[in-house]
């Protein structure tokens, strides 16, 4: 993975993982599970408009929004039940939010596997934030080509 086009949010939080040992990274895991933002209440209030991730197994839905000034929002929800996938979804909210288009857009694909947790959890759950981080991704091309 190139450095040069991870934004500095998502190269901090790698690097937090990665300084810590492998038990210890799913601590830090769960504390992102806690942290994961609340959905706005124009999209709580709609399910509708959030878009499953089908390669979780947990029920995750995300949506990703552009501003006029060409921010990105991802907002995310993820059972508490589900800490894991839940804090998967609260790394790349965090991590994404506030990019430029081009910003997120440039993030690495295989960002979720460069943070030190593939031993730790399982390859399907390891799939389901790089299902998160295409479907965002997809989502902002989709929105830009409209």
């Amino acid at each position: 993975m190139s450095d040069n086009a991870l934004p500095a949010r998502l190269a901090e939080i790698r690097d937090e993982f990665l300084e810590l040992d492998e038990p210890d990274r799913l601590q830090l895991l769960l504390e992102f599970s806690h942290e994961l933002p609340a959905v706005p209440a124009e999209y709580a209030d709609h399910p509708e408009m959030c878009e499953r991730v089908a390669e979780c197994q947990s029920p995750v839905y995300i949506i990703v929004t552009v501003d006029d000034e060409d921010r990105v929002a991802m907002h995310a929800t993820a059972p508490a039940e589900a800490p894991t996938t839940r804090g998967f979804a609260s790394i790349l909210a965090q991590g994404l939010t506030g990019l430029t288009a081009d910003e997120m857009l440039a993030v690495p694909d295989d960002f979720p596997q460069s943070i030190g947790l593939t031993r730790a959890v399982s390859p399907l759950r390891i799939a389901g934030m790089t299902g998160m981080l295409m479907r965002a991704k997809r989502q902002v091309r989709a929105k830009r080509a409209a």
